[in-house]
This record gives structure tokens, C-alpha cells and sequence, in this order.
């Protein structure tokens, strides 16, 4: 019962911070929306930033779990896409993360540090997918070109939620075409690909924008 009650909370705060956005949700509007007491909520959770602490290290094991490079082959565009449509899923589940990221880095610390680390991870592993195309001979870059890149990719990648909610507002409620963004992070690697295979880019780019 009491991990039923662990779990509810965290969904529940999970959808009202992205609903809502996390600085305008307390600890009592969590309470009030499950039914429960404050003191209850507290049993489980000292405080707001305990809950975000155990959403965030969610959001981190799953962008984990996405950010792996083909073991035993090479990579190619399709797992591109893939690894890119399991990081951009994940932003949107957990995308107050990404809205009221300054606000939550701010204030703590240790969130701080494992977001670099992230951000590092994402880096590194751009870095290793495209110097396996470029062993694969479909891409050719330097190494300077190849490190920059990986950089630029996962920097839009970290702010295309809030890029694109700024550039297209709706009502929170409404699906960001994540399409857009897995394109828009594509297009930093296309000029690096050879013909054949920004012809197969273009391909699929079609398919997700459509």
C-alpha cells in the first residue's frame, strides 16, 4: 500500500508539473488532487524537491537507456532515428524537466551536476555514432567537425521543447510534433553524409514530417 501510495504521488506531480509547470505546483496541490493529507504526502516525500529528485533520476535512467550505441556493428541512419525518437519521447514525458529548467538547476545543485552529465553523455555518445558512420563510410567529417556536431545536437536537442513552444504555442495539453525536432537534429548531419545516404535521410525525413 505504502508503494502504491509512493507511486501515485509521483505520477500525479509528474503530470501536474508538466500540466502546470513545476513552480506553480506545491506540495498541497499535489496532496489535494490525490485526496490525501499534507502530512500523509510528506511521510513519503520530505518535500517538493524530494519528488522532483526521485522524477528526475527517472528521466535520467531513461535517456540512459536510450543514448547506447549498436554493440558488435556499425551504426546506421535508421538507429539515428530510433535512439533520436526514445530522447525526444522521454523529453516530452518528463518535458517540465525541460520547461522550468533554469528554475530547477538553480536550486539544487546535485540535479545541477547530473544535468551536465547528461548533457556530457549526449555529446559523447553523438560523437561515437558518427565516427561509427565514418568508419562505415557514410559520413566523412574531421574531428573538430565531428566533436562541434555532437555538440550542436545535443544542445537543440536539450532546448527544442522550449524552442518549439515558444514558436508554436498551443495548450499544454496538445503533442509537440517530435517529428520536427528529431528532423531538425538530423539536418546537423546531412552535410556530412554522402549522397546516397542524405538522398536516404531525405527519405526518411519525408516520412516523419508528413
Amino acid at each position: 500500500m505504502a508503494r502504491q501510495t509512493r507511486e501515485r504521488i509521483l505520477e500525479t506531480s509528474l503530470a501536474m508539473f508538466n500540466a502546470q509547470g513545476e513552480p506553480n505546483v506545491t506540495t498541497n496541490h499535489i496532496a489535494d488532487e490525490l485526496g490525501i493529507s499534507p502530512g500523509n504526502l510528506y511521510y513519503h516525500y520530505r518535500n517538493k524537491d524530494d519528488i522532483i529528485g526521485q522524477l528526475f533520476a527517472r528521466y535520467e535512467q531513461r535517456i540512459d537507456d536510450a543514448l547506447v550505441v549498436p554493440d558488435g556493428r556499425l551504426p546506421n541512419l535508421e538507429d539515428i532515428w530510433l535512439q533520436l525518437h526514445l530522447v525526444f519521447e522521454c523529453m516530452w514525458d518528463y518535458r517540465f524537466v525541460h520547461r522550468d529548467l533554469v528554475d530547477i538547476l538553480s536550486r539544487n545543485r546535485k540535479l545541477r551536476l547530473h544535468y551536465a552529465r547528461i548533457l556530457r553523455r549526449a555529446s559523447d555518445n553523438a560523437v561515437a555514432v558518427m565516427r561509427g558512420l565514418a568508419a562505415a563510410g557514410i559520413l566523412r567529417a574531421s574531428a573538430d567537425e565531428i566533436r562541434a556536431t555532437a555538440d550542436n545536437i545535443a544542445l537543440v536537442a536539450a532546448f527544442w521543447l522550449n524552442y518549439d513552444a515558444v514558436r508554436h504555442p498551443r495548450q499544454d495539453g496538445a503533442a509537440v510534433d517530435l517529428g520536427r525536432g528529431i528532423h531538425q537534429v538530423m539536418m546537423l548531419v546531412a552535410p556530412f553524409l554522402r549522397d546516397a545516404e542524405r538522398l536516404h535521410l531525405n527519405t526518411l525525413a519525408g516520412a516523419y514530417l508528413r
